[in-house]
């Protein structure tokens, strides 16, 4: 039984950082930072894609992880509402191989496309003391706009509002250590196949890319009333989806509301994590979580792609799983 910690990453402890960072910056801790611009809010954030550049550096194909780079701050920024405008990024490595990072900054400008946005520049940092050779790391820093009026925030969420969850593409890129440990321990292959059921390798499931939701978000939000989404990024639904919903309540997901897609159920089983490992870890296949009344929820989920997943209840707790 292998856990994200035992791969070397604590959870908890990340989480009672950002608290301590609240005596320093009190409005962290939202999935984007707001700063007023008349009767608009800019919306910024920004991530990165951890170690699953590891996997696309063993496989030696990087034009994917661009993608997931834009992904992972797009859509934080996308759960108030805001419409991303421009996007950089920061490429650093031990020595530049004008090739890789030719591939990674085509990534990043297909997932601009996608998400929208403008690719507005960047940055790139040789390192040759500090990576090992090969070794690169991305970060990326989105800005977005939203008329006040128009945020998306949890101030309105109430007892009895719906969860409704949005597929994802994958693994996404969150979990990767734990994922990578498991690979070693089992001594998995990143060019066998994971299961008969596909007629793809490991490496190429691990690298599927994030799925960028702003633009149907942006879409979504004139359709139906939302009060409040969560995007599903390291945590899980449980670290995720009680950003989204206020003191005094909290959210009740169903266990069995959705089929989980297949490739997580396979990392369970071949690296015997448990359940409770895998929710608190994985998107387990929902990458964002929408909060709405029930009747926007039940249009929704009859004319869009989501499932109803639970629903918000009074009391404190994060998630109930049931």
């Amino acid at each position: 039984m292998v856990t994200y910690k035992d791969a070397g990453v604590d959870v908890g402890l990340a989480d009672a950082f950002v608290e301590r960072l609240r005596t320093i910056a009190p409005d962290i801790g939202g999935f984007g930072g707001l700063f007023p611009l008349g009767n608009q809010y800019l919306v910024a954030g920004t991530d990165g894609v951890g170690t699953k550049l590891k996997i696309a550096t063993e496989m030696g194909q990087h034009d994917s992880i661009g993608i997931d780079l834009v992904a992972m701050s797009v859509n934080d920024i996308a759960t108030t509402g805001a419409k991303p405008l421009f996007f950089l990024d920061y490429f650093s490595t031990s020595r530049l191989d004008p090739n890789v990072a030719e591939a990674v900054v085509q990534g990043i400008a297909v997932g601009c496309s996608e998400a929208g946005c403008v690719l507005l520049g960047g940055e790139t940092a040789e390192m040759p003391d500090f990576y090992q050779d090969g070794d690169y790391d991305l970060c990326g820093f989105a800005v977005g706009i939203v008329d006040k009026d128009a945020l998306i925030d949890k101030s309105s969420v109430s007892q009895g509002d719906v969860l409704v969850g949005i597929a994802s593409s994958g693994f996404h890129s969150n979990g990767y250590s734990l994922i990578r440990s498991v690979l070693r321990s089992q001594n998995i292959d990143l060019d066998s196949r994971p299961f008969e059921t596909v007629d793809v390798t490991v490496g190429e499931l691990l690298l599927n890319p994030t799925r960028i939701y702003s633009q149907q978000l942006l879409e979504w939000n004139e359709r139906y009333s939302i009060k409040s989404a969560a995007h599903i990024t390291g945590g899980g639904i449980e670290g995720n989806v009680p950003r989204a919903i206020p003191e005094g309540l909290h959210a009740r997901v169903r266990a069995r509301s959705w089929a989980v897609p297949e490739h997580f159920n396979w990392l369970r089983r071949v690296g015997d994590i448990p359940e409770t490992e895998m929710r608190r870890t994985f998107n387990i296949g929902m990458g964002l979580v929408l909060v709405m009344p029930g009747d926007d929820a039940e249009a929704f989920v009859r004319n869009e792609e989501g499932w109803i997943i639970g629903d918000v209840v009074s009391g404190e707790g994060g998630v109930q799983w049931i």
